[in-house]
């Protein structure tokens, strides 16, 4: 019944995932500490495998999704290869200077921040051109500036290893507002840049004993079932939708931080 019920709980994260460009973990970690953690459960002993569960969880969605985005031709490579490389030493340069930035002022202050570019992201979509159209724009021959988003896309690997948050909710509304990506090849792209970044914390998670295996399969399969349902979805989506649905996952993300600076 459990391995039913976490399945189920997959194909929803990965649908609003694949819509979105990010990862689930925002829905799959707090949903496990609350309910399959002690005293409420006893499946997880320790935040680490809660973690490294979440993570194999995001992984897989991430791998459906940017399967399915590159059989639609929306994956920009030529953006979401170096992206993907540059959020590498971000996220090792975050883990070893996270002390100096995790206190719960830095918390706090993000969370604030990450509210306040919702609401301005949420205003944008109100105007008649929120993003740039996706007829007219062809992600083979777009112009764009490659180096911005590459230092962009070390700050969202830095960011995101000292605040253990997926770097979707920061990557997808720069490659939209910065970088005038259409909605959905950002979000694509963002998914494809999230499985590359997923993958390498996976393994290590693996490889320190992590990850628990019966609800990470559950979790995980139901995400590959549901990054395709997203995916059908989003390319259908007025890219308004895909930005209220995006605004309401950071202002989700900034409460989160909020809640953990203050308590």
């Amino acid at each position: 019944m459990e391995f039913i019920s976490l399945f189920a709980v997959g194909v929803g994260v990965g649908c609003f995932g694949a819509l979105v460009g990010l990862g689930g973990g925002l829905i799959m970690v707090p949903l496990f500490m609350l309910t399959m953690m002690p005293p409420a459960g006893s499946t997880f002993q320790t935040v680490q495998q809660v973690i490294g569960t979440s993570l194999f969880g995001v992984l897989l969605n991430a791998l459906g999704g940017s399967w399915a985005y590159w059989r639609s031709r929306l994956i920009m490579f030529r953006a979401a290869v170096p992206f993907a490389l540059a959020t590498v030493p971000g996220a090792w340069a975050g883990s070893y200077l996270s002390e100096a930035f995790s206190g719960p002022g830095f918390s706090v202050t993000f969370g604030c921040t990450l509210a306040l570019l919702a609401g301005f992201m949420y205003w944008k979509s109100r105007s008649k051109r929120p993003t740039t159209p996706i007829e007219e724009f062809d992600p083979a021959t777009a112009r764009f500036n490659l180096w911005l988003g590459v230092a962009l896309s070390f700050g969202v690997g830095f960011l995101s290893s000292i605040l253990g948050i997926g770097g979707g909710v920061i990557h997808v509304p720069m490659m939209m507002f910065v970088l005038g990506f259409p909605a959905v090849v950002a979000t694509a792209t963002s998914t494809f840049v999230l499985m590359v970044s997923a993958l390498i914390g996976t393994v290590s998670h693996v490889m320190l004993g992590h990850v628990v295996w019966v609800p990470a399969l559950a979790v995980g399969f139901g995400a590959i079932v549901g990054s395709q349902i997203g995916v059908k979805i989003a390319k259908k989506s007025r890219p308004k939708f895909i930005i209220k649905l995006l605004c309401l996952a950071m202002l989700a993300v900034g409460a989160q931080l909020v809640w953990r600076g203050l308590v």
